[in-house]
C-alpha cells in the first residue's frame, strides 16, 4: 500500500510595497519576508512608479503609502483598479488614522488602511486578511471620517431594497467583522454570509466590502449604530 502524497504547498502571497521612504520599505520587507507564506516581489518609491509595476507583476496585495510624490496613493489606487482585469487587494498605509486622504483612498477602492506604527503581527495579519477577501477597517476611524460625508438628503434608494438579513450583514461588516465572524454572530453558514455579502455589494453598487461600508455611512444607514 503506497503512502498518500503530501498536500501541495500553496505559493506565497505576492506583495508590492509602495512608499517614498526607503527605510520604511526596508522595514516592511524584513517583517513580511520573515513569514514563509509571504513574498515581496517589488518596490516603488512613487505613485508613478507603482502603477506600471503593479500592472506588470500582478501581485496579490499592495501596501500603498497614501501620500507620495508625483502621483499620490489615491490616484495610484484608482489607476490600478481601473486598468487591471484582476486587480490586487490594495491597503493604504498612513501615519494618522483620521487622515482625509485615507477616506478618499477607501472610496477609490482600497480595501482598508494600516497605520505605519502597526506592530509586525498586525502587519502580517492584515496582509493575510485582505488576501482572503476580507476588509481591513477600523470602525471608529471610518465613522469619524464618514461623518462629514453623510448624506443630508433622502435615504439612498438601495436601502429599501435590502432584506432584513442583508441589513444585518451590512451593519456587522461595518463593525469590521470578517465573513467567518459574521457567520458565527448570525448563526448561519459561511456560504450563506458570502451570498448575503454578494447581494449587498450588488445593491449598493460596490466593488467590495469596504466600498459597501463607505456607501452605508454616506447614506446615513449605519451612522450612530456601530
Amino acid at each position: 500500500m503506497t503512502a498518500a502524497a503530501p498536500a501541495a504547498r500553496r505559493p506565497p502571497l505576492r506583495i508590492v510595497l509602495c512608499d517614498d521612504e526607503r527605510m520604511v520599505r526596508t522595514a516592511l520587507r524584513a517583517i513580511l519576508e520573515a513569514e514563509a507564506d509571504l513574498e515581496v516581489v517589488g518596490e516603488a518609491a512613487t505613485g508613478a512608479e507603482a502603477v506600471p509595476l503593479v500592472r506588470s507583476l500582478a501581485p496579490d496585495v499592495v501596501l500603498m503609502d497614501v501620500r507620495m510624490p508625483e502621483i499620490d496613493g489615491i490616484r495610484a489606487t484608482e489607476q490600478i483598479l481601473a486598468t487591471m482585469a484582476e486587480p490586487p487587494r490594495i491597503v493604504v498605509v498612513t501615519t494618522f488614522e483620521n487622515d482625509a486622504y485615507v477616506y478618499d483612498a477607501l472610496r477609490a477602492g482600497a480595501v482598508g488602511f494600516l497605520l505605519k506604527r502597526a506592530d509586525p503581527d498586525e502587519l502580517v495579519g492584515a496582509v493575510r486578511l485582505v488576501a482572503r477577501g476580507d476588509s481591513l477597517l477600523f470602525p471608529a476611524a471610518v465613522r469619524s471620517l464618514a461623518t462629514a460625508h453623510a448624506a443630508a438628503t433622502a435615504p439612498a434608494p438601495w436601502i429599501a431594497r435590502l432584506t432584513d438579513r442583508e441589513a444585518d450583514v451590512l451593519r456587522l461588516m461595518a463593525t469590521g467583522l470578517t465573513n467567518h465572524e459574521v457567520s458565527e454572530r448570525l448563526g448561519v453558514g459561511p456560504q450563506t454570509v458570502k451570498t448575503h455579502v454578494a447581494s449587498v455589494l450588488a445593491k449598493t453598487g460596490s466593488r467590495d466590502r469596504t466600498q459597501a461600508v463607505i456607501a452605508a455611512y454616506e447614506a446615513g444607514f449605519i451612522m450612530r449604530k456601530v
